[in-house]
Formats: structure tokens, sequence, C-alpha cells
């Protein structure tokens, strides 16, 4: 037991804590019966005045860049015109109309994609009837049209009129003009279409002037809910430098949202967000996008913002740096559309109905695309507003023939099949058939031609002189199916791994639909079914090149931090097939190519460093208005052969021969290895036009 006088000593302590926490208590009593009793109208009336309300910070997209740091997409700072409808407090179709008139006043568009025309009398803007099978986005504007119908109850074969009937019915736009009523129709069923909501912003306008920013932030008390974000914009400071492969970004599609809408929210996406479409925008789209911020906003019932802070940074996405070298991509730009453009001062059948064609330029040590050309192309800044008049051309500007185009190769197929007779043993790089111009060794079927009766023909010469009865002979002893998976080894008739969309292509085959035994022949000259891109030409040619071993072709070199520089990710050399070759088959392929831009090439034979090269002359099987047959010009070409450095896949269409291809070759090469001063002395090794 305690003593005594040690238990007297506690009790006061005891009652000064029992006083002290009596004291707190008091405290919050009296503080619970002010905020309940007192003043508790006032605080309800304020706790339920105010609202806060969450808005994502768009984060910077990432940059794309040429090899060297250079800036082919950035961006750009600029604002749009929000509307939240937490904050809104006015009748919506009245604000509505004042920001229309206040773009209107600076001569702005709005977000309305409606198919219906602007002006009376009212019609469609899509042909429902037009066939969409190769135009993707006349594709998705058909499929927009017949999903405004099914909104509304209308059936298929109902009338603009009609539709926009309904419409005004619905957004109780009945006391406006029809002038107004469309307009206000196209911008409501936008929100419609963009889930407009409270947790959900509907962009009213992109890349809005300073005029226009300022005069609603004049009018912001009665243009309650209408808010003026900064935002980048994606611009391209050249747009005409590889706008097939770039892509485009702009707002979520309405479909997309609805097919993937759970895998988006799962990414952080909102459906007024916007995202990469097709090209490098679209296959990067996880890389530029980068990390939207936070920011909180308190506000009152009549819009008035109390507080605001920023609770998550905004993070920009990576940069990407390309493969390519952008002085350089112009400069093989340049050379092909004044190729073509030479061509058409030509005889009829000779080259004057040129009229498109594509080169590409791979770097052989690592399957880099140095330059991917299209002829004719077009400027990405000026995509969305001259789409109609691109879609229009009959040249078709908008093909991504580099990547997309198939073609059959003629005679830059024949290296396939010398080096697969010379690695089956079916014949040495010396020994020789003799060309009596027409073969008949396949009975029963019409003989094929060789252009020129050339005796007994090695393989050295079947190159050089493009002696088709070699390689109908060797390419009958091999069989089609034989030469034809060595040609997809090779790099033909199968995707080259590039990171954007690409065709196929096909070779011939038994398996093909009405083959015959004559096939061998004709698509062992690369004719028949065989179809390749400009792209399979380019990895072919570096493949040869590199004796057998073939690289993934591709656009990207890697992905750098946008704040500090730092490499994120590196995409090295990939190797994606090794042919070995103990017979030698790829030094007297070379041999051969080397004697054919020697001494078959005027545009070739002279230069100043060692080349590879193959031409072809394809049959297309169509005439001009004056009956003459046209052909295509094709060429693969390497340089230089003692240590390759770039390889040249090229098509020319209708351009009349394989020549027509060299020069064009010859032009690029002078690109790549020689100054700009025009002398032929070499750059230093390895080095790049700076």
């Amino acid at each position: 037991m305690k003593p005594k006088n040690q238990t007297k000593r506690l009790v006061p302590r005891i009652w000064t804590m029992i006083a002290f926490c009596g004291g707190v208590m008091g405290v919050f009593i009296l503080q619970l019966i002010n905020f309940q009793l007192v003043n508790g109208e006032e605080y309800l009336q304020k706790a339920q005045s105010t609202q806060t309300y969450q808005f994502n910070v768009s984060a910077a997209r990432g940059d794309i860049v040429d090899r060297y740091g250079r800036s082919i997409a950035t961006n750009r700072t600029g604002y749009k015109v929000e509307l939240s409808k937490g904050m809104m407090t006015g009748d919506l179709n009245e604000t509505l109309k004042e920001l229309v008139e206040i773009l209107q006043s600076s001569g702005e568009s709005w977000n309305d994609t409606l198919p219906i025309t602007t002006t009376e009398p009212f019609e469609f803007t899509v042909d429902s009837t037009a066939d969409s099978s190769e135009d993707s986005t006349l594709a998705r504007q058909q499929k927009r049209l017949a999903q405004l119908k099914t909104d509304f109850d209308k059936q298929s074969y109902a009338t603009a009129q009609e539709v926009l009937d309904s419409m005004v019915e619905k957004y109780e736009l009945e006391e406006y003009s029809p002038q107004w009523q469309r307009t206000l129709a196209g911008i409501r069923y936008q929100m419609q279409l963009e889930g407009f909501g409270e947790r959900n912003n509907f962009t009213f306008a992109d890349e809005v002037s300073m005029k226009t920013v300022s005069i609603i932030k004049e009018r912001s008390l009665t243009l309650t809910g209408v808010e003026i974000v900064e935002t980048s914009t994606r611009v391209y400071p050249d747009g005409t430098i590889l706008p097939h492969v770039l892509g485009t970004v702009g707002p979520i599609y309405a479909e997309d949202w609805e097919k993937d809408k759970a895998e988006m929210k799962e990414k952080g996406y909102e459906m007024d967000d916007l995202i990469g479409h097709g090209g490098l925008e679209e296959a990067l789209e996880d890389a530029l996008r980068g990390e939207d911020g936070v920011k909180m906003v308190e506000y009152s019932k009549d819009g008035t913002i109390h507080r605001s802070w920023m609770q998550e940074q905004p993070s920009p996405g990576n940069t990407a740096v390309l493969t390519v070298n952008m002085d350089f991509q112009k400069k093989v730009d340049a050379a092909l559309a004044n190729r073509i453009l030479t061509l058409q001062q030509n005889a009829p059948g000779q080259g004057r109905e040129a009229n498109a064609g594509s080169a590409v330029v791979i770097d052989v040590k690592t399957g880099g695309i140095l330059a991917l050309s299209n002829y004719p192309s077009y400027d990405l800044n000026l995509y969305n507003t001259n789409y109609t008049q691109y879609a229009q051309d009959p040249n078709k500007p908008l093909v991504n023939r580099a990547l997309q185009g198939l073609y059959t190769p003629g005679s830059t197929f024949k290296p396939v099949v010398g080096l697969k007779g010379i690695l089956d043993g079916i014949m040495t790089p010396t020994s020789t058939v003799n060309c009596v111009m027409q073969y008949t060794l396949i009975p029963g079927m019409r003989p094929p031609s060789c252009l020129h009766r050339h005796g007994p023909t090695n393989i050295y010469y079947a190159l050089e002189q493009s002696c088709n009865w070699y390689f109908f002979d060797v390419g009958r002893r091999l069989g089609i199916d034989n030469f034809g998976d060595f040609a997809k080894r090779m790099g033909l008739g199968v995707k080259t791994g590039v990171e954007v969309s690409e065709a196929e292509g096909h070779i011939t085959s038994s398996k093909d639909e009405n083959y015959t035994y004559g096939y061998v022949l004709m698509s062992a000259i690369g004719q028949q079914d065989t179809l390749v891109t400009p792209v399979q030409l380019a990895t072919y040619a570096a493949t040869i090149a590199n004796k057998g071993v073939r690289y993934r072709t591709h656009l990207v070199a890697g992905l750098r931090d946008s704040a500090t520089g730092e490499l994120v990710e590196n995409y090295d050399a990939e190797v994606v097939d090794v042919i070995d070759d103990p017979n030698g088959a790829f030094d007297a392929i070379e041999q051969g190519m080397v004697q054919m831009a020697q001494n078959n090439s005027r545009a070739l034979e002279d230069y100043p460093i060692t080349l590879a090269a193959k031409t072809g002359t394809p049959e297309r099987g169509v005439t001009n208005e004056y009956g003459k047959a046209l052909y295509n010009g094709a060429l693969i070409v390497y340089a230089p052969v003692e240590d390759p450095e770039i390889a040249i896949g090229i098509i020319l269409e209708n351009s009349g021969s394989g020549a027509a291809a060299a020069y064009l070759a010859k032009d690029i090469l002078d690109a790549y290895f020689f100054d700009n001063s025009g002398s032929l002395q070499p750059e230093q090794a390895g080095t790049l036009l700076p």
C-alpha cells in the first residue's frame, strides 16, 4: 500500500487534470452551440452553396524529333473553351448562342461534327451510298450518319430536314430561326456524343484567339460554367515531312469510346481527351501521352470561384527520337518529286504517264529508316482543312505508297532466285545455262522469252544483263514454293516490323488460285501474283548487303525524358533472321549487282562509289490512250559495297522502265554521300548530311 502522505499529494493533480479536460470539453461544446444553434443556419447555407470540382489538367504531349533532335511534331501553348455542367447557372441554349456569336466575331470555329450542311436547304454532307472500302475517313463518316438517324429514331431513308426537326424538338429549339436551330442542334448533339455531364466537361472550341479569350473573361459573370483552359496543341514545324507516317492528334471518336470505354477509363482517359489517330501518334500513344494533372476548384452556386489548387502536377510525355534524318528526308522528297515531273516531259509510254512513286532508304547496319518518301504527298498542317481536296485527288496523295503500296517487283526479284539456287547447290556462281531467248523446257505451255539471246550465262552475267532465261531455268529447278519461302526470309511478302501500319504483300505460290505449273517461270522473274512494298524492297536490299542478316525495319530509335533529356528506352538493332551461306552465294549476287550498276546502267555506271544494284521494269497489264503498254520502274541498290551503309528501294509508277528509278537512286546517293557544294568528294564514312 502507498503511504498516506503520497496519496494526499496525488489528489490535487487529479483534480487539476479533471478541470483541464472539463475546460477543453467546454470549449468544444460552446463551438458546437455556435455552429448548430447560434450561427447554424448561416453555416448550413455556406456548406450547401459551395462545391468542390475536379478538373483534369492535360499533360504536354511528347515531341517527335529526328535522329539529331530536330522537331518534326511538337506542341504550341494555346487556349480552349470548355463547358462545366456543374458550374452552369444560365439557360444552356442561350449560353451556346452567345459563345457562337463571340467565335463568329473572331472568325473561329467550334466543336460540331453533325453531318448536315450549315445553311439551308439542309442536306447530309456524307454520301451514304459511296464506296468507302479504300477510305477509312469516309467509312467513319457514313457510320456516324447511320448512328445519327438511329439516335433520333429515323429510318435509313430519312432526310436531313426530318432528322433536324427531331433534334429541334429534343433540344427545345423551336423559338430559334432555322439557321440557329441547325447551329445549336449541332453543338447539343456533339455534347451528347461526348458525354457532357457533371463529371465530364465539353470542349466547345480548340485553339481560340486571345481576342476570344478576352471577351469570354469579360463576360464571366453571365457566362457561368464557361472556362478558358490553357492547353497544348499539336503542331508540325514542316507539315510536309513524313505526313504519311506521323498520324494526327484529335478527340477520341465517340464510336471508339463506346467500344473501348472500360479499357480507356482504366488507362485514365476521359471522353474529351485528345489521342493519337494513325501513324506514330497512335503507335506511340502510351509513350507520348504523359500523365494528366488534377486541379481542384471550390465555387458557389452562382459560379463564383472561392479558391483553387493543384492537387497533382501534370507530367509530360516522352520525346520519341526517330531514325530519320530530317534534312536528308527533304532531299529525298525533292528528288522523288523532281524525277517524276521530269519523266512527265517524256514521250507517251516512256514516262509521260508517271504520276506517283516512293523511295525508302534504310541504314544497313541497324534497319533504321533514314528517309521514307511518297509522291504525291500533302501537308499535315492542312490535313483537316484540305481533306476533301486530298481525298478526291485522282493521284491519291493520302496513300502511303512506301508502306501500303503493293507492286510487282519485276527483275529486282531475280537475286532471290539466284541466291537460293547457289545456296541449294542447284548451280555454282560460275556454272552456266544457254540462253536462246525462248524458254521451251516446260512442255504444253506457251514459251516465255528473254529480251536477248545471251548464250552461255552464269549468275554474274545473268544479273548484269537481267537474263530472263537464266532465272526461268533456275526457278524451275528450285520449285516455286522453295524460292518463294526464301523470298520471305529476305524480307519480301512479309511485314518488315516498322512501327506503323504496313501491307504484308504476297509471294506467288502453288497454293494460289488458278495456279498452273507455268507460274513458276513468271514468278521467278518477279511477275505473276507477287506483290511487295517499297519498304520491303529496301529491307531486302539491306539483307543482301548484310550477307543474309535481316534486321527489323524501324522508324523509332528511342525515347527520351522530355524534362531531363535522359534516355528512357533505346531500340537497338534487332536481328530477325540469319541465312547461313557456306557456298559464297551473297558474294556472287553482290558481284553480279555491281556489274549491273557498272555495265548496264547509264545513271550509275560512272558513280565514284562502288554500288550494287538491280533494276526492274514490271509489267502492269494496262495501256495508255495510244494502246501502248505501261510499266513501272523498280530498283534496289546499296552502297558502298566495301562497307555498306545504306540500302534503297524505289518504285516509280508508269515510269516506263527501271532506268528511271536508277536516275532517282543516283540523286538520293548524291544527297547522302556528298555535300551541298556539288563536288564529288565523299563525306566522312558513316555520317549523314547535317
